[in-house]
């Protein structure tokens, strides 16, 4: 059985997310969406609710378990007993940084492939970061994010 995990921030999950999560499911036996804590980052919105957000984006996909994680990936892997981490790669300036990780991933979990998907043309400009942005600045995301993810959103602003 093919176990990919597909591990991010989530802090927003952008359709560009979703995308890759759709196609990843279509091609892995299980995907597991592993969202990060990450202190370290200060994501805007809290853990419990990045993993609420990114269930109501996926429960459509039965193969999707969605996990919220604080320890070193190559032990969450080995905890979900993957063989796949997933990655996306939206435009070239990301390769180098994926290639490092990726690298580093063989040493770490040498039994884990490193596997990349690029969302679909019309979403690879959309980044978590530039949502948070346009949002924190009250612009319209509803065309980048899950409805649920705009008004979670707008509420987590006080918009």
């Amino acid at each position: 059985m093919n176990t990919a995990v597909y591990p991010g921030t989530f802090d927003p999950i952008t359709n560009g997310h979703s995308d890759l999560i759709e196609r990843a499911a279509k091609l892995f036996d299980k995907v597991v969406v592993a969202i990060a804590e990450s202190p370290k980052k200060k994501p805007m919105l809290p853990l419990e609710t990045r993993v609420a957000l990114v269930e109501k984006v996926t429960a459509h996909l039965e193969n999707v378990e969605i996990v919220g994680f604080d320890c070193l990936l190559a032990e969450f892997l080995e905890e979900q007993n993957a063989n796949i981490i997933l990655r996306g790669l939206r435009a070239v300036s990301d390769f180098e940084y994926e290639f490092q990780l990726a690298a580093m991933n063989r040493h770490l979990a040498p039994n884990v492939e490193s596997i990349f998907l690029t969302p679909a043309e019309h979403l690879s400009f959309v980044s978590s970061t530039l949502i948070r942005e346009i949002s924190s600045l009250g612009g319209d995301v509803s065309k980048f994010v899950h409805p649920a993810v705009s008004e979670a959103l707008s509420e987590h602003l006080g918009q």
